[in-house]
């Protein structure tokens, strides 16, 4: 079982690679519309910040409604009140943030510090606990930089409400395709060699 398994991994990786071996091309465009977008948001960060407020609305009052809809469908399980709230409290956060986007952006910045923040102490507590191990500096450096983007974050609110989702979503973007574009050269060497 475990052999077959393995075949049908490799054979999958295969066609992967064959794919990228023909189409280099098709991810090379991708990548290089995906970095001039995430650039265009990086450049215009309060509308992107904004676009994401309203994305976030959007998801928040689609999976609220669905979250709602699912508790009354499964009333017998003992978690349909607390499933019941938890859908309502999203609906009303996405009607919220969809009619004021600017305050949403500014509530989901802070959200987004206390993240940095809390994810960067748990990566310093874990890599300084791992230390004797290879890559616990990576660890220690991934948790300093999240921290700092955090404390950053936080210390400049409110003004950092109409940057940090912006810039956020345009890094993640950009490098996004900065990923295909590598995927893409790979390809074209393979194609080539």
């Amino acid at each position: 079982m475990t052999n077959q398994a393995e075949t049908d991994m490799q054979a999958q990786m295969a066609q992967v690679t064959q794919t990228v071996r023909e189409k280099w091309g098709w991810f090379l465009a991708l990548g290089i519309v995906l970095v001039i977008c995430g650039l265009m948001a990086i450049a215009l960060p309060f509308a992107t910040s904004i676009a994401v407020a309203l994305v976030i609305a959007a998801v928040l009052l689609i999976g609220g409604a669905v979250q709602v809809w699912q508790s009354f469908s499964v009333q017998g399980w003992g978690g349909f009140l607390w499933q019941l709230i938890t859908g309502v409290v999203a609906i009303v956060g996405g009607i919220l943030i969809y009619a004021n986007p600017v305050f949403g952006a500014f509530a989901l910045t802070l959200v987004v510090a206390a993240i940095f923040i809390a994810q960067g102490i748990s990566q310093l507590i874990l890599g300084f606990r791992i230390k004797p191990h290879d890559g616990w500096g990576w660890i220690v450096a991934g948790g300093v930089i999240s921290l700092l983007a955090g404390i950053m974050i936080w210390a400049e609110f409110p003004i950092s409400g109409t940057w940090a989702l912006g810039i956020l979503a345009g890094f993640s973007i950009a490098f996004n395709g900065w990923s295909y574009i590598a995927i893409a050269l790979a390809g074209k060497r393979m194609a080539q060699g």
